[in-house]
C-alpha cells in the first residue's frame, strides 16, 4: 500500500468520524498498513512456493484435494511414505485425535472427519452426505498418496481422474446419475499418464541437452582463456633456455671460430661376458702356440626349495642320532673301577673253592 493511498484512507475516516489525527498516529497507522501489505505478501509467496513444491512430491494428492489440505495432510502423518501406509479410515480422521478418544471414552459418537474437512467437498455436500462424500474422499486420498510415493514420473492424471469421480459422486448424492465405474477411469488415467510421462521425460531430456551445450561453452571459454596464459609462460621459458646458447656462440666468435663443433656421442664398447674372454683368449693362445691354463669354472650351487631343505634337516637329525647310539661307551675312571671289583671277586671265588 503506497502513502497516498493510505493519506486518502485517513482523509476518508477523518471526514466520517469527525475528528483530527495527529502525527503520532498516522505514524502508527501507516507502520500497520505496511506490515499487513508485507504480511499479505510473504503468505502468496509461500503458497507459491508450496503450490511449486507439491507438484513436484505429490501431484496427484494437490490435484484432488488441494496443495493446502494435502501439504497438512503430508505434514499430519510425517512424510508421504507415513501418509501412504495410512488406510482410508485414518485418512478420514486423521487431525481429529482428541474428538476419536473422548468420543471412545464417552462412548459417543465418533468424529466423521478431520483435516479433509477443509476441502471443498465436504463443504458442498448436504448435511446428510458429509459423512458418506468424507469416507469417500478419503479412500480417494489414500489412493492419490500411494501414486504419488510409488510413481517413478511425478504427473497429476491420477489426481485429476480421481476429482472427477468425486465430482461424479457428489451429482450422484444431488441427482442420482449412476457415476463411472473405477476400472474405466483408472484405465483412460493409465493411457493419459503414460503419454504425460513421455512428454516430461522428452522435457527433461532437452534440459539436460542445454545444460551440457552451456557447460561446454563455459569449457571451451576456460580453455581459450588457459592458453594465452600458458603461450606467454610458454615463451617466457624460451627465451631463458635460448640466452646461454646465444651466450656460447658470442664467444666462439670472439675466439674466431664459427658454430661451435657438436659432439656426436661416442658408442659405448659392449663388455665381453667370461665365457666370450676365454674363447678370445684361446684364440689367441691358438695363434701364438701358447694355450693358456682354463681357469677353474665356479659351479653356483642351484637353488634349493624350501621343502627340499626342510628335508635335508630331517635326514641329518636322524644321522646324528644313529652315530650317537652306535658310539661306545667311553672308557673313563668308572670303567677302571668296575673291572678291578670284578678282578676282585673272581680271586675271592677261586679262593673259596681252593
Amino acid at each position: 500500500m503506497d502513502g497516498a493511498k493510505a493519506k486518502a484512507i485517513l482523509d476518508a475516516s477523518r471526514s466520517s468520524m469527525g475528528m483530527d489525527i495527529s502525527a503520532i498516529d498516522l505514524i502508527n497507522i501507516e507502520s500497520f498498513s505496511s506490515r499487513v501489505v508485507s504480511l499479505s505478501e510473504y503468505r502468496q509467496s509461500l503458497h507459491t512456493y508450496l503450490r511449486s513444491k507439491m507438484s513436484q512430491v505429490a501431484p496427484s494428492l494437490s490435484a484432488l484435494i488441494g496443495e493446502a489440505v494435502g501439504a497438512r495432510l503430508i505434514a499430519h502423518a510425517g512424510s508421504l511414505t507415513n501418509l501412504a501406509k495410512y488406510p482410508a479410515s485414518t485418512v478420514q480422521i486423521l487431525g481429529a485425535e482428541k474428538a476419536l478418544f473422548r468420543a471412545l471414552k464417552t462412548r459417543g459418537n465418533t468424529p466423521k472427519y478431520g483435516l479433509i474437512f477443509h476441502s471443498t467437498f465436504i463443504g458442498r455436500a448436504a448435511a446428510k452426505n458429509k459423512g458418506r462424500i468424507s469416507r469417500y474422499l478419503a479412500n480417494k486420498c489414500s489412493i492419490a498418496s500411494r501414486i504419488d510415493c510409488f510413481s517413478e514420473v511425478p504427473t497429476n492424471v491420477f489426481g485429476e481422474k480421481l476429482r472427477e469421480q468425486v465430482e461424479e459422486r457428489l451429482s450422484f448424492y444431488e441427482t442420482g446419475v449412476i457415476p463411472r465405474k473405477n476400472l474405466e477411469v483408472m484405465k483412460e488415467a493409465m493411457v493419459q499418464a503414460e503419454e504425460a510421462a513421455a512428454e516430461i521425460t522428452r522435457k527433461l531430456e532437452k534440459q539436460e541437452k542445454k545444460r551440457l551445450k552451456k557447460e561446454k561453452k563455459r569449457l571451451a571459454a576456460i580453455a581459450l582463456a588457459s592458453p594465452e596464459n600458458s603461450s606467454s609462460t610458454q615463451e617466457e621459458c624460451e627465451e631463458l633456455n635460448e640466452k646461454p646458447k646465444k651466450k656460447k656462440k658470442q664467444k666462439f666468435q670472439e675466439n674466431g671460430t664459427e658454430d661451435p663443433p657438436v659432439s656426436s656421442p661416442k658408442p659405448r664398447k659392449r663388455k665381453p661376458l667370461p665365457t666370450e674372454e676365454l674363447v678370445n683368449n684361446e684364440r689367441e693362445a691358438a695363434t701364438n702356440g701358447n694355450l693358456p691354463k682354463r681357469k677353474k669354472s665356479l659351479t653356483q650351487p642351484e637353488p634349493v626349495s624350501e621343502p627340499e631343505e626342510a628335508a635335508n634337516r630331517s635326514v641329518l637329525k636322524k644321522k646324528r642320532k644313529l652315530s650317537l647310539k652306535e658310539e661306545p661307551l667311553s672308557s673313563g675312571p668308572e670303567e677302571a673301577v668296575s673291572n678291578k671289583s670284578s678282578k676282585k671277586k673272581k680271586k675271592l671265588k677261586l679262593a673259596q673253592e681252593g
